[in-house]
């Protein structure tokens, strides 16, 4: 199974489980993804949803370029996107908030999945960075759009996006990426991170995460995010994009 969907008490926890390729996305993962959103919409008794990755090095490296990289017009580049991106705003815009809990390493579309969350705790160890620059491409399932709400300085998001490379825990703490950088096992870090919020107390949490779906309706936060999956798809076509793919997967 690429993933598994395990709640605990009034927490539901979806690992993405591949960690020998990196625990990189493929089709089974996003409908993974679906059924954690139709878990939640059909479990009232759910107050906060976390997205982790097996193993102790990767949380998510982005999507599985052995399947990928066999996309190479912009027409198919954009049914993949998009339909990952429209999967993905349904988690974001869950009704109750989102914990990113990074067990390692997450770059490209795996930094894309972890700023979607509400909140991000990272492991010390672990770097993070929208690295798709490298590749010929942008952010293809939101990430940018999602970067610019998060309420991060300007330079500082638009650094991320253009320098395009991994960036330390504490750095990333230290710019307003991380809500919270832990060490040792990542469920006790998460059970002292929502130990500390109002977990008792559903109504309060769903009423201030409406306030934040409202927002993003209001800024058109999914019409921005399809924007930039139509971006990433005309990018995917050039030859700049394969051929920086190619080198990737011959080092």
């Amino acid at each position: 199974m690429a993933y598994t969907i395990e709640k605990r008490d009034e927490i539901i926890i979806f690992e993405i489980n591949r960690p020998a390729i990196h625990n990189a996305i493929n089709g089974e993962v996003v409908e993974g993804f679906q059924r954690l959103v139709q878990n939640v919409k059909t479990d009232n008794s759910i107050k906060l949803a976390v997205i982790t990755g097996a193993g102790e090095k990767t949380f998510c490296s982005g999507g599985d370029l052995s399947v990928f990289h066999m996309l190479k017009t912009e027409k198919e580049a954009y049914a993949m996107l998009s339909e990952t991106a429209q999967v993905l705003y349904e988690v974001a815009s869950l009704d109750i908030p989102t914990i990113a809990l990074l067990n390692g390493t997450a770059v490209g579309g795996g930094c894309e999945i972890a700023t979607l969350c509400d909140f991000r705790l990272v492991k010390k160890e672990a770097k993070c960075g929208f690295i798709q620059g490298k590749l010929g491409i942008i952010s293809g399932w939101g990430g940018g759009a999602y970067l610019f709400e998060k309420g991060m300085r300007h330079d500082h998001a638009l650094q991320m996006l253009t320098e395009a490379v991994p960036y330390t825990s504490d750095y990333l703490h230290s710019i307003g990426w991380a809500t919270e950088v832990y060490e040792g096992d990542k469920y006790s870090a998460l059970a002292k991170f929502s130990e500390k919020m109002i977990v008792p107390h559903a109504s309060v949490l769903k009423a201030y995460k409406k306030q934040v779906i409202q927002k993003w309706e209001n800024t058109q936060l999914y019409e921005r995010i399809m924007k930039e999956v139509s971006t990433c798809s005309i990018l995917w076509e050039q030859d700049a994009h394969h051929e920086a793919v190619d080198a990737f997967l011959k080092r």
